[in-house]
């Protein structure tokens, strides 16, 4: 066997001929080509051919690696290839150790010399592409290896960077040998130059006919949609895009019966204070295709690039791929291919016949608005269409504006439209899949050994990654733009359950969501003033005003009138706004809190003072309220409530006293102490409000199953009048606030309250699983971590059509960070404490802290810990200072269980 045709190849490739074809017949973002396997030799002729090919390749965005042992410099004079396009052209010399870069404007030069890893074979060189290549985006199936010289080893990079194993490990390769009899059966064959080129002249007439791209079907990665019509709006939500600026559903693009499309932009809401629908920007007119299931298509998420794919039959189906910029806040881009006989042609509108696309792209605007002098939402759409062997090929390019002038919003999302136009589609895709790579590379979880739970973690933490925009104000709603459920506003869910995971891997993001809270401040003082109280009360549900917009009624199934009392009486969300703003300064770093930040715990902590009342006996009271339990609408003494409104009176005076004491401090020192809390020593349990322990002790236990709705099961009535709960509520303080609960509560809380609790909200099992995990029992944690896993994957609650549920998704990272890991911020110091359930042999992952870019992996021995300047970490009991690039600490086993934090 030749030495240009050794293999071991540790890619895995497509193995029958069909899909051998299938696989050739994509358009890849990158090639990486074993120069001296091409055997060009002296032929003029063909190195003219190749170099042209090269540049077109280039110049349609495709990367292309050149690698030889032989002398670069040599190969270049005789290539002297110099592409001006927006992909790149390296050349790697296995001999010196260096890596080249072809340019137009400039002469071979070295940009890089690998001594670090020796880059003397091959292997060594695939493994620079590749972490090269994953840096933006750019992994397996959407990369070409011509070749069979580049088995690449196993994993032996530093923590935190991408394997070479995994980011090839799907790549398509091909073998240049002549003699397919000395090529192992995993590599297509494909022997000769003259198949070389035209290889290379099939990617390039692709790019030019705008074929739809493939994603890289990494199962890590990659998360298949529901292809029933009955969980169509469920696949809807699941799959939906955005960029924190603007979102779109995943709906089908011939739309039909049962889909539920969305555009909607963030923040951006009717007269009635509902979130405004924008125009559908990825529909396709076409004929009746009610013969054909489109269901029968499948339809991946890929999570890695923010890219959704519908893959169809590659000659008689739909095929398509759509993303929405998260480079490019208002690009929005969509590509397609269908059978020409599908085309609606009755518009008059019959695209090119012929087997170019269309140099002028049409141009239309489309626009909704909800009331003269609201908010108009313009989409303007330039699309290119052509036609090759009975197949359409569809480009659309959108851009949206927003604005109250119609005229103005139209004029300038057309001005942004034509700026798209120019940059292209697969510049906005490149630009696209990097933004992503930048982002995963703080953000990346790992589970070994329970891929599932892994990917369920990945596609929360997409979604979160895609719900808040990093400048200016980020208003995020429950459900995000994936639905209309909550119409668009912002609840709690916001403040404690997704700023934290933002903080810790996108903090420019929580930053954005605290200046929404900033913004609105003034409307919450003004709430106050109305209840003649000071300070600031903030609503339980905001839009555009920061007024309240909760519903005060609503019509029952049968068309009773159901009074909604979370907007007069769900007052906890004042504090949770203060514990945002503390939890951003502290896990960040940013002296928030000597600034403008100050107000929001201050003023709440004035709200505060203003709203408690004191008996005769000096206790504090806090009377009128709804905890985060609402089967118990209007209770006295809520443990959460007065809690949280205790430690936000605390901070606030804190923060006041940092000039000095004065006497409002000292004031609200003391109603803090005053505030009663329900605690039982005798029990170490928490009353959850007063007269809780005296209802009829039921047990969720008797009638079903969590998760459940039990005030529909037993009837509200009923429930009220017992201890079944919603919702974490006492445990929910535990986890927030765990220095103001009592030493040693934790353990007996969640043996009480657990057995009573319904979990009918989605908020509640992560709660749960962060708690068992940090209180020593991670197997017990495990079986809610999986419920709250599975809430819109499995759609549990049935309302997962309405949008996914971000609070349940940051619920879970901090399941993970707060539970499993056992992270915690102790002043500038992180804490470490793991319990691993035995399922995972290990968790990682990837976040930043303060200004440090940090990686923990937890083993059930051991911890790993990777900083990239000196960290001060608490692992256990133990105090370590850390230099980057880490340390591996040992941990003990057989330590007490911790009752509490």
């Amino acid at each position: 066997m030749s030495s240009n045709c050794d293999s071991g190849v540790a890619a895995v490739v497509p193995k029958g001929p069909h899909e051998i074809s299938l696989a050739l017949e994509e358009t890849f973002a990158a090639v990486v080509i074993d120069w001296d396997a091409v055997a060009i030799g002296s032929q003029i002729d063909a190195t003219v051919t190749v170099r042209a090919l090269l540049q077109a390749l280039c110049e349609a965005g495709t990367h292309i690696f050149l690698v030889t042992n032989t002398d670069a410099v040599e190969l270049d004079a005789l290539l002297r290839a110099r592409p001006a396009g927006r992909g790149r052209l390296f050349l790697l010399d296995t001999r010196s150790s260096k890596v080249f870069e072809a340019t137009s404007d400039s002469p071979l030069a070295p940009i890089q010399r690998h001594l670090e890893i020796g880059m003397t074979t091959k292997p060594d060189a695939a493994a620079f592409a590749a972490r090269w290549l994953a840096a933006r985006g750019i992994t397996g199936a959407l990369i070409l290896i011509t070749g069979d010289s580049f088995e690449v080893p196993g994993p032996t990079l530093s923590s935190g960077s991408p394997s070479p194993t995994r980011v090839l490990e799907r790549a398509v390769v091909v073998s240049l040998c002549a003699d397919p009899e000395d090529v192992v059966d995993r590599i297509i064959r494909l022997g000769g130059l003259e198949q070389f080129t035209s290889l290379l002249e099939a990617q390039v007439a692709r790019h030019r006919e705008r074929r739809v791209p493939p994603i890289d079907p990494d199962p890590r990665w990659v998360l298949a949609l529901p292809t029933s019509r009955e969980a169509e709006r469920q696949a809807e939500a699941l799959g939906a895009l955005s960029n924190g600026w603007a979102g779109t559903r995943a709906s089908i693009e011939e739309d039909g019966v049962g889909s539920s499309p969305l555009f909607a932009v963030a923040g951006v809401y009717d007269e009635r204070d509902e979130l405004l629908t924008g125009p559908t920007w990825t529909d396709l007119q076409l004929i009746d295709t009610s013969a054909r299931d489109a269901h029968l298509d499948t339809r991946l998420l890929d999570l890695r690039t923010g890219v959704l794919a519908r893959e169809g039959d590659a000659h008689f189906g739909l095929r398509s791929v759509r993303f929405v910029s998260e480079a490019s806040p208002h690009a929005l881009a969509l590509r397609a291919e269908l059978p020409r006989s599908w085309l609606d042609t009755a518009t008059g509108e019959s695209p090119s016949s012929s087997s170019e696309p269309i140099e002028q792209p049409r141009m239309n605007v489309r626009e909704t608005s909800s009331a003269p002098a609201q908010p108009v939402i313009s989409v303007a759409i330039s699309e290119r269409s052509s036609e090759r062997d009975g197949r359409h090929f569809v480009e659309r390019l959108a851009s949206w504006s927003t604005g109250s002038r119609q005229s103005d919003v139209k004029a300038e999302a057309m001005d942004l439209v034509q700026d798209l136009d120019a940059v292209g589609f697969e510049a906005l895709l490149a630009d696209h899949r990097e933004s992503w790579a930048h982002k995963w590379a703080d953000a990346t979880v790992t589970i070994e050994d329970d891929p599932a739970s892994e990917l369920a973690v990945r596609f929360a933490i997409f979604h979160l990654l895609s719900a808040a925009k990093n400048v200016e104000e980020a208003a995020v709603g429950a459900r995000g733009l994936t639905g209309e459920a909550y119409s668009g506003h912002v609840f709690w869910d916001a403040d404690v359950f997704v700023l934290p995971v933002l903080c810790a891997l996108a903090p420019e993001s929580a930053r954005a969501m605290l200046e929404y809270r900033l913004r609105r401040l003034p409307a919450a003082r003004t709430a106050a003033l109305r209840l003649r109280r000071s300070g600031a009360r903030f609503p339980w549900e905001s839009a555009s005003s920061g007024d309240e917009v909760s519903p005060t009624k609503v019509r029952g199934a049968n068309g009773e009138l159901i009074v909604i009392r979370t907007g007069s009486h769900e007052e906890h969300i004042v504090a949770d706004v203060a514990w945002a703003a503390t939890h951003y300064a502290a896990w960040t770093g940013d002296p928030f809190l000597d600034g403008e930040g100050r107000n929001l715990v201050t003023e709440t902590a004035r709200y505060w003072a203003s709203r408690i009342r004191i008996d005769p006996e000096g206790n504090g009271h806090i009377y009128g309220v709804m905890g985060p339990d609402e089967y118990h609408e209007i209770v006295d003494d809520n443990t959460f409530t007065n809690v949280m409104a205790r430690w936000n009176l605390r901070m606030g005076a804190t923060l006041l006293e940092r000039t000095g004491p004065t006497e409002e401090s000292t004031r609200w020192g003391a109603l803090g102490d005053s505030l009663v809390d329900g605690y039982r020593q005798e029990t170490r349990i928490y009353e959850q409000f007063a007269g809780y322990f005296r209802l009829e002790p039921l047990l969720v236990s008797q009638f079903a199953r969590p998760p459940v709705a039990i005030d529909f099961l037993l009837g509200a009535k009923r429930v009220s009048g017992s201890q079944l709960i919603k919702q974490a509520d006492v445990l929910m303080a535990h986890h927030l606030i765990p220095d103001e609960m009592h030493r040693g509560s934790l353990v007996p809380c969640l043996n009480f309250y657990e057995p009573r609790t319904a979990h009918g909200s989605s908020l509640s099992p992560a709660i749960s699983a962060s708690l068992f995990a940090r209180s020593g029992d991670p197997e017990r944690a495990l079986e809610y971590f999986d419920l709250a896993a599975r809430v819109d994957l499995d759609d549990l609650t049935k309302t997962t059509a309405g949008g996914v549920h971000l609070a349940t998704m940051g619920g879970l990272w901090q399941a993970l960070a707060f539970g499993f890991l056992g992270l915690r911020v102790d002043g500038k110091v992180l804490r470490v404490d793991p319990h691993l359930p035995q399922r995972w042999s290990s968790l990682s992952l990837r976040f930043r802290f303060r200004t440090q870019h940090i990686e923990i992996r937890a083993e059930h021995d051991l911890v790993v810990i990777s900083c990239d300047s000196p960290l001060t970490v608490k692992v256990q009991d133990r105090r370590v200072t850390i230099s980057p690039p880490g340390a591996t600490l040992a941990l003990d086993a057989h330590r007490p269980e911790r009752k509490s934090i």
